[in-house]
Protein backbone atom coordinates (compact mmCIF):
# COMPACT_ATOMS: atom_id res chain seq x y z
CA UNK A 1 0.00 0.00 0.00
CA UNK A 2 3.07 2.32 0.84
CA UNK A 3 4.78 1.53 -2.40
CA UNK A 4 1.44 2.55 -4.65
CA UNK A 5 1.31 5.60 -2.84
CA UNK A 6 4.92 6.53 -3.26
CA UNK A 7 4.41 5.84 -7.00
CA UNK A 8 1.21 7.68 -7.27
CA UNK A 9 3.07 10.87 -5.29
CA UNK A 10 6.05 10.13 -7.90
CA UNK A 11 4.31 9.90 -11.28
CA UNK A 12 2.13 13.09 -10.11
CA UNK A 13 4.97 15.32 -9.34
CA UNK A 14 7.17 14.00 -12.76
CA UNK A 15 3.75 15.03 -14.52
CA UNK A 16 3.99 18.05 -12.88
CA UNK A 17 7.38 19.36 -13.77
CA UNK A 18 6.76 18.35 -17.62
CA UNK A 19 3.80 19.98 -17.60
CA UNK A 20 3.93 22.97 -20.83
CA UNK A 21 3.26 26.71 -18.66
CA UNK A 22 -0.17 27.85 -19.55
CA UNK A 23 -0.87 30.69 -22.17
CA UNK A 24 -0.52 34.12 -22.47
CA UNK A 25 -4.26 35.06 -20.70
CA UNK A 26 -5.75 38.00 -22.68
CA UNK A 27 -7.94 40.94 -21.36
CA UNK A 28 -11.73 40.20 -21.59
CA UNK A 29 -13.90 42.40 -24.09
CA UNK A 30 -15.57 45.25 -22.77
CA UNK A 31 -19.35 44.38 -22.15
CA UNK A 32 -21.97 44.66 -24.48
CA UNK A 33 -24.30 46.97 -23.24
CA UNK A 34 -27.88 46.14 -21.43
CA UNK A 35 -30.68 45.57 -22.93
CA UNK A 36 -33.60 48.22 -22.68
CA UNK A 37 -36.13 47.66 -19.78
CA UNK A 38 -39.28 46.05 -20.42
CA UNK A 39 -40.88 47.58 -17.92
CA UNK A 40 -40.46 50.82 -18.92
CA UNK A 41 -42.02 49.82 -22.41
CA UNK A 42 -45.69 50.89 -22.53
CA UNK A 43 -46.88 48.83 -25.33
CA UNK A 44 -45.49 45.74 -23.49
CA UNK A 45 -47.68 45.95 -20.40
CA UNK A 46 -50.37 44.39 -19.69
CA UNK A 47 -53.42 46.92 -19.64
CA UNK A 48 -56.71 46.06 -17.43
CA UNK A 49 -59.80 47.29 -17.74
CA UNK A 50 -62.70 46.90 -15.05
CA UNK A 51 -66.52 46.86 -16.28
CA UNK A 52 -69.07 46.91 -13.33
CA UNK A 53 -72.66 45.82 -14.59
CA UNK A 54 -75.73 44.73 -12.64
CA UNK A 55 -75.37 41.68 -11.70
CA UNK A 56 -71.62 40.84 -12.35
CA UNK A 57 -67.92 42.84 -12.63
CA UNK A 58 -65.90 41.80 -15.95
CA UNK A 59 -61.94 42.41 -16.35
CA UNK A 60 -60.20 42.43 -19.57
CA UNK A 61 -56.38 41.69 -19.78
CA UNK A 62 -54.90 43.02 -22.82
CA UNK A 63 -51.24 43.01 -23.89
CA UNK A 64 -50.22 45.37 -27.34
CA UNK A 65 -53.92 45.49 -27.56
CA UNK A 66 -54.80 42.16 -27.51
CA UNK A 67 -57.81 40.66 -26.00
CA UNK A 68 -55.82 37.66 -23.84
CA UNK A 69 -58.51 36.91 -21.31
CA UNK A 70 -61.38 38.02 -19.80
CA UNK A 71 -62.68 37.29 -15.74
CA UNK A 72 -66.29 37.44 -15.30
CA UNK A 73 -67.12 37.65 -11.55
CA UNK A 74 -71.04 37.62 -10.84
CA UNK A 75 -72.63 38.58 -7.92
CA UNK A 76 -73.52 35.31 -6.65
CA UNK A 77 -71.30 32.37 -7.94
CA UNK A 78 -68.24 32.00 -8.81
CA UNK A 79 -65.89 33.88 -11.09
CA UNK A 80 -64.94 32.46 -14.44
CA UNK A 81 -62.45 33.01 -16.72
CA UNK A 82 -62.50 33.71 -21.31
CA UNK A 83 -59.70 32.60 -22.58
CA UNK A 84 -58.01 33.32 -25.81
CA UNK A 85 -57.98 30.41 -27.82
CA UNK A 86 -55.18 31.40 -30.66
CA UNK A 87 -55.26 33.90 -33.00
CA UNK A 88 -59.35 33.63 -34.44
CA UNK A 89 -60.50 35.07 -31.70
CA UNK A 90 -62.46 32.13 -29.99
CA UNK A 91 -62.65 32.44 -26.36
CA UNK A 92 -62.81 28.86 -24.15
CA UNK A 93 -64.28 28.86 -20.36
CA UNK A 94 -62.55 28.04 -17.84
CA UNK A 95 -62.86 27.98 -13.95
CA UNK A 96 -59.24 28.82 -13.28
CA UNK A 97 -56.28 29.74 -15.02
CA UNK A 98 -54.71 26.89 -13.45
CA UNK A 99 -53.45 24.74 -16.60
CA UNK A 100 -52.94 21.63 -14.67
CA UNK A 101 -49.28 21.23 -15.69
CA UNK A 102 -47.51 19.61 -12.58
CA UNK A 103 -43.77 19.32 -12.36
CA UNK A 104 -42.60 16.09 -10.94
CA UNK A 105 -40.54 16.71 -7.70
CA UNK A 106 -38.56 13.84 -6.87
CA UNK A 107 -36.38 13.74 -4.09
CA UNK A 108 -32.54 12.79 -5.54
CA UNK A 109 -30.58 12.90 -2.22
CA UNK A 110 -31.00 13.69 1.47
CA UNK A 111 -28.35 14.70 4.30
Amino acid sequence: MALAGMLLVTATSALAETAPPPPALEPLPEAEPAPPEVAGDAELQAEIKVYHRDQETIEEHRVSGRLTWIKVTPQHGRPYFLVADGPNGNFVRRDSLDTGLRVPMWLLFSF
